[in-house]
């Protein structure tokens, strides 16, 4: 039986991203989602982009890209509902944009509800039995452990093979291999669970120190909120952080500046462009496209006796 189709939309709310930018960013998490996410995640999705919130058919997940949002508010949220929605602070830089929709796309699609969890044994000393909660890209979040799709910083997540007991050669532990061993985090990322016994959930974080940092979240006052919209309002500015560094400390996966990737597009929009003025324009242009089939004239009205 083949996977369920998500669908996936990605929206600007703001002139500061106009909608060239969010159709380059669409195009790229679009290739990822099908190329990258789907084979390890057993996904398949869709990525479009529209004008407007009222033009996303019922039944997609917006990705949210808004001017002003305030602390607290970026990454995954529910609507009355229950269904997923992601916002994303707007930003001049296209690649840390693109790898923060990358990252809250990756999320909703390997965990639409934001309740996923895989039991294991806590990294805290003496804590015992754990659930993990799901979510692929915070371990290596870090714009240095991220790659490129279409030349666009997109975010590294990890596999299902993250949460095995014990670690096995020849194992892939994240897209890009920058994690190398089950439930490692690395520098600027963190990994988060709940304590069955407090309902308490935890952090391991290597954010600015060598060794691990483990915190005591609490739990949610919120009943309502969901475990990853709870994790995310905490760690929203750490994301920000993380993800800040953007191309100039990622593992590129290509190596074209932007310059150069915008004259192979030019150059590839000329050849079409002449392409297209040849078979629809002039009289040169309807020879070719008499020759090809495809002039078709409207029947001619009959006279009038």
């Amino acid at each position: 039986m083949s996977a369920l189709i998500r669908q996936v939309a990605l929206v600007s709310l703001t002139q500061t991203v106009p909608a060239r930018v969010v159709m380059q960013i669409s195009a790229a998490l679009q290739k990822q989602a099908t190329r990258d996410l789907g084979p390890v995640w057993d996904v398949q999705a869709t990525v479009d982009t529209f004008d407007q919130l009222g033009h996303v058919p019922v039944g997609t997940w917006p990705i949210v890209i808004g001017g002003r949002v305030p602390a607290g508010a970026g990454g995954f949220h529910t609507d009355r509902n229950g269904q997923p929605l992601s916002i994303v602070r707007a930003n001049t830089d296209i690649d840390v944009l693109c790898q923060t929709c990358s990252h809250e796309m990756i999320e909703m699609l390997v965990d639409p509800f934001g309740s996923r969890f895989v039991p294991g044994d806590s990294p805290m000393p003496n804590q015992g039995r754990v659930n993990f909660l799901v979510e692929a890209c915070d371990p290596s979040e870090a714009a240095q452990f991220g790659y490129t799709v279409n030349n666009m910083l997109v975010s590294d997540f990890y596999t299902p093979n993250y949460f095995d007991p014990v670690q096995s050669s020849g194992v892939r532990y994240s897209f890009t291999g920058a994690i190398t061993e089950p439930r490692q985090v690395l520098d600027g990322g963190y990994l988060s669970w709940q304590d069955p016994v407090s309902a308490h959930f935890f952090q391991e974080r290597r954010i600015d120190t060598d060794e691990p940092d483990f915190e005591d979240l609490g739990a949610p006052t919120d009943a309502r909120m969901t475990p990853r919209e709870f994790i995310d309002r905490t760690m929203d500015h750490f994301t920000q952080e993380a993800i800040s560094a953007g191309r100039k400390s990622a593992a590129m996966a290509s190596n074209l500046v932007p310059e150069k990737l915008d004259q192979a597009m030019n150059s590839q929009a000329a050849v079409w462009q002449e392409l297209v003025e040849r078979l629809t324009g002039g009289e040169d242009g309807r020879k070719e496209e008499r020759a090809f089939g495809t002039l078709r004239r409207p029947p001619r009205a009959p006279k009038v006796a």
